[in-house]
């Protein structure tokens, strides 16, 4: 039976804790899709196929990834794509409380279960957010983002 994981975000941009956390799940699944994911709770700096692009460069390395787009409920990707589970890097605590509820949902929507991985503690002061911050004021991120990342927010931010 192949074994066909997800690993949904909004990548805003893609980091290399994401991108750890993508390798570690390509370890235990067949396939893994990288779903870059629309999210209406964020106001997102990078359009949805700029992300999916990056994310696209910041994977080309691991063997039987997939990036895709998905439009609608993740739980319906899932059940479109066959998945067996849905993979999320989680910092500490604080990312556990925030995806548990979620986890909960797309299980109750899809039967299709979450598996946590606990990301790289060299990564776990990365955040799209603080990275876009950084690279919004000049700072280096060379240390934080696929080399990919780090040129389209430097173009971004030079405009």
């Amino acid at each position: 039976m192949t074994t066909t994981a997800v690993c949904p975000g909004s990548f805003d941009p893609i980091t290399l804790g994401h991108v750890d956390v993508i390798e570690r799940a390509r370890t235990m699944f067949d396939n893994v899709i990288v779903a870059v994911a629309y999210n209406s709770a964020k106001q997102s700096l990078l359009e949805l196929d700029v992300r999916v692009e990056l994310a696209r460069a910041a994977c080309q390395h691991i063997d039987n990834v997939r990036i895709e787009a998905i439009p609608g409920l993740l739980a319906d990707f899932c059940a479109s794509e066959q998945v067996t589970a849905i993979v999320k890097g989680l910092r500490g605590s604080a990312d556990f409380d925030a995806e548990l509820a979620m986890s909960l949902m797309n299980r109750h929507l899809s039967g299709v279960e979450t598996v946590f991985i606990m990301g790289d503690p060299r990564y776990n002061h990365v955040a799209s957010s603080l990275v876009k911050d950084i690279a919004r004021h000049g700072g280096p991120i060379d240390e934080l983002v696929p080399e990919a990342v780090q040129r389209a927010l430097e173009n971004h931010f030079q405009r």
